[in-house]
């Protein structure tokens, strides 16, 4: 098969969440199991800042936005790390060349839609140019969402497209892309597929709306929350729409490279270590970390971790209120915090940092580095999410034996085995539900999972061991991904 990936983000040359683990990661994948793919971008600013070789081809086209307006384009070309996948680049500087990719501090580009709707065209002639025939045109949330409603409402347009089917893939459902009806000219699409069965949402237009009601199969990356994203509380407003399709909606979770996940191999880490010899390795890590931060230096005292946005959707309301909590009755803990966001929580958690240096260590924005070494070092790894469609870093913790404390929801109930009698007594407990948006509870299961760890040592031991030979590797991942490729195919092929 042939497999053409299209994205606003992968990794190493753009990222601001998962997304771009699953692009830059995925397609070397799929490769590796005989199959050709290439991955079609933007050429934002930071691409040529990522370190990774960028060459200019001499590729270029013309992209007729209105009747009156015609953008150039030309291509560049890089590779995924470690792989021959190649990255096609859409190099437009009026629409790319900024800050950061979406928007900044005070809001997103005004131009938004039009810059993503010059995408899609781009690189669908950007496909015709180097990339002939693909099988599957694998579209990856908002920003690419107009494709899928391009390829069926004109199959004519590039010479691929009557036979290519799509794949539209939601990584948060929170994230449309809706706009004003007046940004429906960006489309280049006739007037009459602006209507409540396409592309026309309450009198908006909505990018990802359009990918949805418009691709041959829907995927979301994780199977629980292919299923939440069909109820009123967690579908975003699109809860019908996704009704509508819900045949065609599927869920994957997503994967992590175990190449650079490996607590065994990690050169980030201060001590490596493996199933047989994890506690060692944690603790030696733990005393890096206590060692780096100021914070009490001991074996014994639980390390609770968190990594990631700051952001009310993480739960951060309830964490803040337990580390407080914590921190305030002299609890016999210590926590360390990595991430970026919303300036209330940024400020208090500093205002905590400030009071309590000792036992509350604290790393305002981001550190791949750090984040490594707290998963390691942590005994405990909180992320009690409002709502999650896949999440990483559990996975990353099971890997690294840093047991989760996560929501029953989306892809946090999907990899992590709530632990209780019957998971214990089988052997299948890996971490903890918190089972209500509660400061309460969520400070009630960390006291079950400490009362374990100190009480019960042979049962959190299991409880680890369990964990760290969990397979979230993208080889599973990719296998399911090329099932559904050729149900798509098979589905296509029979219309």
């Amino acid at each position: 098969m042939k497999i053409a990936y299209l994205t606003t983000e992968a990794v190493p040359f753009a990222k601001t969440g998962g997304l771009a683990d699953v692009c830059g990661t995925l397609p070397s994948r799929v490769a590796g199991l005989g199959h050709e793919t290439a991955v079609f971008m933007p050429a934002f600013r930071c691409v040529h800042t990522c370190g990774q070789k960028v060459e200019a081809t001499d590729i270029s086209f013309a992209v007729p936005m209105s009747d009156r307006k015609i953008v150039g384009a030309r291509l560049l070309r890089g590779f995924l790390p470690g792989s021959t996948v190649p990255v096609w680049m859409i190099d437009q500087p009026q629409y790319f060349d900024r800050e950061s990719l979406y928007g900044t501090s005070s809001g997103d580009y005004a131009d938004n839609a039009e810059r993503f709707a010059f995408f899609c065209r781009a690189a669908m002639m950007a496909i015709t140019r180097v990339f002939p025939q693909p099988n599957i045109v694998h579209c990856n949330d908002w920003q690419t969402g107009l494709v899928p409603a391009i390829m069926k409402a004109t199959p004519g347009q590039q010479p691929w497209i009557s036979d290519a089917a799509s794949i539209m893939t939601v990584h948060n459902l929170a994230y449309q892309g809706q706009f004003s009806h007046d940004a429906f000219a960006w489309t280049g699409l006739s007037w009459k597929h602006f209507t409540a069965t396409e592309l026309e949402f309450y009198g908006q237009l909505n990018f990802l709306k359009a990918g949805i009601i418009s691709a041959d199969q829907v995927s979301t990356v994780s199977d629980r929350y292919s299923h939440e994203i069909r109820t009123r509380e967690h579908g975003c407003g699109l809860d019908s729409v996704l009704r509508s399709v819900g045949d065609r909606v599927h869920g994957i979770v997503n994967g992590i490279d175990t190449e650079i996940w490996d607590p065994a191999r990690d050169p980030k880490l201060t001590s490596n270590y493996d199933i047989t010899d994890w506690q060692a390795g944690k603790n030696a890590n733990k005393r890096f970390l206590q060692s780096q931060f100021g914070l009490v230096e001991s074996d014994e005292t639980p390390l609770i971790g968190c990594v990631g946005r700051l952001a009310s959707q993480k739960g951060w309301d309830l964490i803040l209120q337990v580390i407080d909590w914590h921190l305030t009755q002299y609890r016999p803990t210590q926590w360390i915090v990595l991430g970026s966001g919303d300036s209330h929580y940024e400020l208090e958690l500093g205002r905590l940092h400030a009071k309590y240096p000792g036992r509350f260590a604290l790393h305002l924005g981001f550190s791949d580095t750090l984040a490594h070494r707290i998963e390691a070092g942590a005994d405990l790894f909180v992320m009690p999410s409002q709502y999650e469609p896949c999440g990483l870093n559990q996975l990353y913790s099971l890997r690294y034996g840093a047991v989760p404390i996560v929501s029953e929801t989306g892809g946090l109930a999907d990899t992590v085995t709530d632990t209780n009698d019957n998971t214990i007594a089988s052997g299948t407990a890996t971490g903890f539900f918190v089972r209500n948006q509660d400061a309460h509870q969520l400070d009630q299961v960390i006291g079950d999972a400490l009362r374990i760890r100190y009480h019960e040592k042979n049962i959190w031991d299991q409880i680890v061991r369990t964990g760290m030979n969990q397979d979230w590797s993208w080889s599973k991942s990719a296998s399911q991904y090329v099932s559904l490729y050729e149900q798509t195919i098979a589905l296509k092929q029979r219309v």
